[in-house]
């Protein structure tokens, strides 16, 4: 694989890594959104929420943070190129 095809596979990889952040940065949003949503639909002192929530916002912010890492590896290998 010649430099140039290195650097148009990264190229690609960066593209694809973009999208993923921007989708798990998506999800983060509406999982927040649907927090507030049921917490708003209830009046009581301490509503409701699904038991999995926490546990979801917890994974898709430990994806985002994983993502953010690949990209920083991404970016510094690129950068020796």
């Amino acid at each position: 694989m010649s430099l140039d095809q290195l650097r148009q596979s990264l190229s690609e990889v960066n593209a694809g890594l973009a999208s993923a952040r921007a989708h798990a940065d998506r999800a983060k949003e509406l999982l927040e959104e649907c927090r507030r949503i049921m917490v708003d639909a209830q009046t009581q002192a301490q509503p409701w929420l699904p038991t999995q929530l926490p546990a979801a916002l917890d994974q898709v912010e430990s994806q985002r943070a994983r993502l953010a890492g690949i990209g920083d590896l991404l970016d510094n290998y690129q950068a020796r190129l």
